[in-house]
């Protein structure tokens, strides 16, 4: 259904009074590639900043991309009437207190995509069958957004963005700024609403137990690029790459002992500015598993087998042990690009 095919966003930094000069580039997505299939949801993890919200504005259309492609239905996005692909591609945005408008009432805000693309039909009969799906009372047609809670506006971000029964359906962080109760209510009504509606989705999180859950692929980011990709339980049981190793290690277990047996792998220094990106593969300053080839040569997703895929030079082998320590040649290779 969609199909991303080396895709990049750069931010210009600019400076300078009257006549602005471009002095610099953001990194946000530098060299994405990723297919989703009709019907399944891929999931996309990474640490804060590393482009996933990018990328899935980049995806719906809200961004245009620096370069690469983005095809849906075999088609590129750049070239589509942006009311038919706004009909087809739809967002939940991570924030449900900012993404609505707090002076307009509920019904007024589901409808607007009935408005703008005509829809024709009773609006406010449609308004309140997309309240009654996402499970909100139909005679809260005439609230304010103040009147609900956050799980609430979430749920009327998800009717608003099934106004126009898209097909694909992209949720950027949807459960993040929700108390976790509330959450698995979010995320459950999003598992049944997919088997209802048919939906695709791509899933969008930090939560690495959420992607698990939710998931059908899971594809990990690290500063702009995709450095693993695979089906979203060999991920978990066996991930290939050193930074995916570290994510696993940080997740919440609800099991006690559990908890208390894991080792963590704690990876050091800060994420490298993605302003200038580290040279070769750019998890390498942070890596226990660098070497001389990591700092001169960019690794490329490689299938290691079932469509696994490893953006790594030396990836973790089944039963491998991975450390904490990191090599001298970490060392020598953060200083310069400080």
């Amino acid at each position: 259904m969609l199909s991303v095919t080396d895709v990049r966003k750069y931010f210009p930094i600019k400076e300078g009074l009257f006549i602005k000069k471009e002095v610099g580039r953001v990194h946000a997505v530098d060299g994405v590639s990723l297919e989703v299939r009709a019907g399944e949801t891929l999931g996309i993890v990474g640490e804060s900043g590393c482009g996933k919200s990018t990328l899935a504005r980049c995806i719906t259309g809200l961004h245009h991309v620096t370069a690469g492609r983005i095809e849906f239905d075999g088609k590129d996005i750049a070239t589509l009437d942006p009311k038919a692909f706004r009909r087809d591609v739809q967002m939940i945005f991570q924030d449900p207190y900012g993404s609505l408008n707090p002076r307009r009432r509920v019904g007024s805000i589901i409808a607007d995509p009935l408005k703008i693309h005509r829809i024709e039909g009773d609006t406010r009969k449609r308004v309140q069958e997309l309240m009654a799906l996402v499970g909100l009372n139909p005679e809260h047609y005439n609230r304010f957004p103040a009147e609900f809670s956050g799980g609430q506006r979430q749920r009327i971000g998800i009717a608003r963005a099934l106004a126009l029964n898209p097909r694909l359906v992209v949720c950027d962080e949807p459960v993040s700024a929700l108390d976790v109760s509330i959450q698995a209510q979010v995320i459950n009504l999003l598992t049944d609403l997919q088997d209802q509606l048919g939906l695709t989705y791509v899933f969008i999180a930090h939560d690495l137990s959420v992607v698990r859950y939710v998931s059908d692929r899971v594809a990990v980011m690290y500063l702009g690029q995709v450095v693993e990709l695979a089906v979203g339980e060999d991920l978990y049981k066996t991930p290939r790459h050193p930074y995916t190793n570290a994510l696993l290690s940080a997740a919440s277990v609800a099991d006690p002992d559990l908890s208390a047996k894991r080792e963590r792998i704690v990876l050091m220094g800060d994420v490298p500015s993605p302003i200038n990106p580290p040279t070769g593969c750019r998890f390498h300053p942070r890596c226990p598993k660098a070497r001389e080839r990591c700092v001169a040569e960019m690794p490329l997703l490689i299938d290691s087998g079932n469509g696994h895929l490893t953006a790594c030079h030396f990836p973790v082998q089944p039963g491998e042990h991975l450390t904490s320590e990191h090599p001298q040649i970490q060392q020598q290779s953060t200083e310069p690009q400080l």
